[in-house]
């Protein structure tokens, strides 16, 4: 008879570690960088901000660390992880976090690691990062085609992270484009980032109307999962940051009419997408206060709250940059007051789990009553 082998403490921990957490790492990174972009100079902004990025960078390590505890000694669980279509989509958080901690690297790490040393680092995070959020977008959408069993009542707004992923990279390759020979590598890494905004735009495009069509039929989302609404913002404010980062780095990089082109780009693109972006914040946002009235408490969902409204900060800073309206400015500053108030909030109250242990516990057995079907969703992917 052979006898099981207690598991270290620190790998039974990690047991209901799910790929969501990713979120945490997304969502404090984009507060250095967003900060460090925003108009004017304020006294210690950016020495805070550099310390927020050395901060997701440690939360970045140890996930990872802890993710590869989870792998080695709860394989049944992961894979329970990839056939659950709640959670699988949360892969694309890998990819992202990855990516911003990277991209942060360069605007404001710098500062405290050095250029050379920040460029070495974007580009090994950038690069493992591309990868991954090119595979989560191809993969997971496989996985939920052929081996999930979905019906539209069961569209949520997590379908839309490892679609979005790629417009990430789309946002952040070109910080690394400076630092290529002039040519073609230049060239070829913006075009490639153009190449990804279009994939993950029009992938997101294709799921949008089936969220909409869901909420206005099927009513609002179960209350754990309305904060996911704000994740619609991530396209929208990420694919602004990205027109703008492409005007940016396009001079020296491709020649007119294409460098005329990405900058007119900048400007029709983004002040529409813009525009829908805070007509939406206001359509979730009246979810959010009414799940809330309505009992919603924490979460990890409630890092949703976090990143999504981050690009939307970065996306009016481009807009700022290439269209020189103050409005744009007062939009900046405004939505980076909500996002670190968010940011500090769900931090806390992660913290405040973690060292409680709820919310890295198991998900609690279900009562003996029946439940509504709406409220089963929340099982694996949020805690």
């Amino acid at each position: 008879m052979v006898t099981a082998v207690p598991l270290p403490p620190r790998a039974r921990a990690v047991r209901h570690l799910g790929p969501n957490w990713y979120a945490a790492v997304m969502g404090t990174a984009v507060v250095a960088t967003a900060g460090a972009g925003l108009p004017g100079r304020v006294p210690g902004l950016r020495t805070a901000c550099a310390a927020v990025w050395a901060l997701s960078l440690v939360l970045l390590v140890t996930l990872l660390a802890a993710r590869a505890l989870h792998w080695a000694h709860h394989r049944d669980q992961a894979r329970a992880h990839l056939l659950d279509p709640a959670t699988v989509p949360f892969y694309g958080c890998l990819a992202m976090a990855l990516l911003a901690v990277g991209g942060g690297a360069v605007a404001v790490g710098r500062d405290w690691i050095g250029e050379r040393n920040a460029v070495a680092l974007d580009a090994a995070l950038f690069t493992a990062g591309t990868a991954v959020g090119l595979t989560a977008a191809v993969a997971v959408p496989y996985l939920m085609a052929v081996r999930h069993e979905t019906g539209p009542g069961q569209v949520s707004p997590v379908w839309l992270l490892p679609l979005v992923a790629p417009i990430v990279s789309a946002a952040l390759g070109p910080r690394l484009v400076p630092y290529l020979p002039a040519g073609q590598p230049r060239e070829t890494l913006l075009l490639a980032c153009f190449a990804m905004f279009g994939l993950s735009l029009l992938a997101t495009l294709a799921v949008l109307p089936a969220l909409f069509a869901r909420l206005i039929s099927g009513g609002p989302l179960p209350l754990a999962l309305t904060p996911t609404l704000f994740l619609v913002l991530g396209p929208l404010g990420q694919s602004t940051t990205a027109v703008g980062a492409f005007a940016d780095v396009a001079p020296g990089t491709v020649a007119d009419p294409y460098r005329a082109g990405f900058t007119v780009l900048a400007v029709l693109y983004g002040v529409p997408v813009m525009g829908f972006a805070l007509l939406w914040c206001a359509f979730a946002a009246a979810h959010v206060v009414r799940a809330r009235r309505h009992g919603m408490g924490f979460t990890m969902t409630w890092w949703s709250f976090t990143f999504p409204v981050g690009t939307c900060v970065t996306g009016a800073e481009a807009l700022d940059r290439h269209t020189g309206l103050a409005v744009y400015d007062g939009l900046a500053v405004a939505l980076y007051g909500l996002l670190v108030a968010a940011w500090a909030t769900a931090a806390v109250l992660t913290a405040r789990g973690v060292v409680s242990g709820e919310l890295l516990a198991g998900p609690r057995p279900a009562p003996s009553a029946p439940r509504p079907a709406t409220a089963r969703t929340t099982s694996g992917a949020v805690r």
